[in-house]
């Protein structure tokens, strides 16, 4: 039987070994998210957020517990085939942007679509013009990264998180290096996305107004989640 959240984490745990010291940098940790939920995750510098991301995000595997993505459990995958469901089911969007410098905007967002099978050069074009135009980028295609604008190169990083149709979308701090009205920009965007699209949201902030304008929130301290909240 098919679980009823898209994400499901059952007493999730992540250690590190430091040397002879252990970190535990998650401790049982339970959560589930349904299909097209807004969530943000909250928490102190050290709490655990980055370490749920990489969890959430296919990037890591955790030590213990259950990690369920769609009804498939991906915590005991290989790597490659984790590589296969992330590039399948999840966007990612980072405070940084990550964009390759002098290369355009669709050239940009056309990187992920280089590892699709039986895609055409045609095809990757028309996905990646599609993508832009759903973040209001029309016209902006060949304008290159040093041309744009901070929003503007957000809105890229969006797009190219959006070309492959995931079903999750990852934002670790998607505003945080944009000024206030810019960031109410890119949070409208993607409030639009999990409306009309039913986009899962997840996102990282440390900023309480972009965390009001999720439906829930939970709070991390010490790896454990301490604090739940809905609008």
């Amino acid at each position: 039987m098919r679980e009823s959240s898209i994400i499901k984490l059952d007493n999730v745990s992540r250690i590190y070994q430091v040397g002879e010291t252990e970190v535990r940098a998650l401790e049982n940790v339970n959560l589930a998210i349904p299909e097209g939920e807004m969530l943000a995750i909250m928490g102190p510098s050290g709490s655990g957020k980055s370490t749920l991301m990489n969890i959430l995000g296919c990037l890591d595997k955790p030590t213990g517990g259950k990690y369920i993505l769609d009804g498939q459990e991906v915590s005991k995958l290989e790597r490659n085939k984790l590589a296969l469901v992330r590039n399948k089911k999840i966007g990612f969007v980072f405070q940084s942007f990550n964009l390759l410098a002098r290369t355009t905007a669709l050239e940009n967002v056309e990187l992920p679509l280089l590892y699709s099978l039986g895609v055409s050069h045609k095809d990757h074009r028309a996905m990646a013009t599609k993508s832009l135009a759903m973040v209001g980028l029309e016209g902006r295609e060949q304008h290159k990264t040093n041309q744009l604008s901070g929003g503007e190169q957000q809105r890229v990083a969006i797009a190219r998180a959006l070309v492959n149709n995931p079903s999750i979308l990852l934002a670790d701090e998607p505003t945080g290096n944009l000024d206030s009205k810019t960031g109410e920009e890119i949070m409208k965007i993607v409030q639009k996305l999990n409306k009309d699209k039913n986009i899962t949201i997840i996102l990282v902030t440390h900023d309480p107004e972009v965390a009001a304008q999720t439906r829930r929130r939970i709070y991390l301290r010490d790896g454990r989640v301490v604090k739940e909240e809905k609008s």
